[in-house]
């Protein structure tokens, strides 16, 4: 049987490229972190208002 080698080649623009999405990720992260934070402040402040009637908006009703 027949083996094959592969080399590994790797070219400074691949490398390049890689950087750049990493970059790309951690700062779309970095939003959506931002955001989600947000949405979490909103809700601090609907529940310090009235819990209760958030609370009941989530309560099933007949068998929903």
């Amino acid at each position: 049987m027949s083996e094959q080698q592969h080399k590994n080649t790797r070219k400074a623009d691949e490398t390049d490229e890689q950087v750049d999405t990493t970059e790309v990720d951690v700062q779309a992260k970095a939003k959506l972190n931002d955001d989600v934070d947000s949405i979490l402040d909103e809700i601090d402040g609907v529940l310090e208002e009235n819990a209760e009637e958030f609370v009941r908006s989530f309560v099933q009703k007949g068998g929903q």
